[in-house]
């Protein structure tokens, strides 16, 4: 059926599943930035520093942390990792909020906009000074290693890969449940819209904004731990993905959690589509689609008009 189009139908079907991995990637990224956007109205550039440093994380506690503390023997294993890296990342998302972030909420979104570049380019420049840009490899667990073999269409499906997918659409829709059909995530929404009368009736905004960007900063984190066995873990990682993030949420609406979640998944199918019937096109595939939504819909496809 699609060979005279120069590809069969295992080619696509792979494809497809690549596709469908990076769109994981963008759906799980993006979902912490509309978080943080759509409750802070910040626009946090330090995302994909913070993706780079949940990978370097969970790295460094596999091979590194055993020789600094003097137990050779001693490392984090992935499982460990997964739990223990958005944590991190998380505290120190939190006490950037409390330090940094908190003093620009009355000031326009560029000065926000300004601090977390600059962030970014502290924290990558760090790591680059520290283990260089070559990249650093980390083994898939031993519980995710092979895959499972499809005979009748003759595909070989790595199991981390579905790990990957299982694992990011289950964050982001727990996460959209939460916010949209519980009650937290009703005071998280009226925190943004009257945060005066929701403090008012004895809840703690200034808490309640600060767990918000902890918890958008941890998804990132997550992220990264999932990318490390798919990716070399290096210091330009984030940099390389986030300006891709950044379209997929002005594409979805920004701040509209739907929005993020199907855009991403969404659009990294398309981009595995369009490596396989034009390869040469699949690089800038979602930025087109981003002029297209923007000259059509400003607001983005799920996002609502002013």
């Amino acid at each position: 059926m699609f060979e005279w189009l120069g590809i069969t139908p295992q080619g696509l079907v792979a494809q497809l599943l690549v596709g469908l991995i990076n769109g994981s990637f963008y759906a799980i990224l993006s979902l912490g930035l509309a978080i943080i956007f759509g409750l802070l109205n910040v626009i946090n550039f330090t995302h994909g520093a913070q993706y780079m440093l949940g990978a370097f994380i969970s790295w460094i506690g596999l091979t590194q942390l055993g020789n600094w503390l003097g137990m050779p023997d001693l490392s984090v294993n992935y499982w460990v990792a997964l739990f223990l890296s958005p944590i991190i990342v998380g505290a120190i998302g939190i006490l950037i909020e409390k330090t940094m972030l908190k003093r620009l909420y009355h000031l326009d979104h560029l000065y926000g906009l300004l601090l977390t570049f600059g962030l970014a380019l502290v924290t990558e420049g760090m790591f680059r000074h520290w283990y260089g840009i070559s990249g650093e490899s980390y083994g898939v667990p031993e519980a995710l290693q092979g895959g499972i073999q499809i005979e009748s269409l003759g595909l070989f499906l790595p199991k981390y890969r579905l790990w990957v997918i299982v694992a990011s659409l289950t964050v982001c829709f727990a996460s959209w449940y939460v916010i949209e059909k519980t009650k937290l995530g009703n005071y998280l929404r009226a925190g943004t819209e009257n945060p005066k009368l929701l403090q008012a009736l004895g809840i703690n905004v200034p808490l309640m904004i600060t767990l918000t960007y902890g918890f958008g900063v941890a998804l990132a984190a997550f992220a990264g731990v999932l990318a490390a066995p798919v990716f070399q873990v290096n210091p330009i990682m984030g940099s390389n993905l986030i300006i891709v993030v950044f379209a997929v949420v002005v594409i979805g609406g920004m701040g509209s959690i739907m929005g993020s979640i199907v855009t991403g998944l969404t659009l990294g199918l398309l981009e595995g589509l369009t490596k396989v019937f034009y390869a040469e096109a699949s690089g800038v595939v979602i930025f087109v689609i981003m002029a297209i939504v923007l000259l059509l819909r400003p607001a983005g496809l799920f996002g609502k008009e002013k």
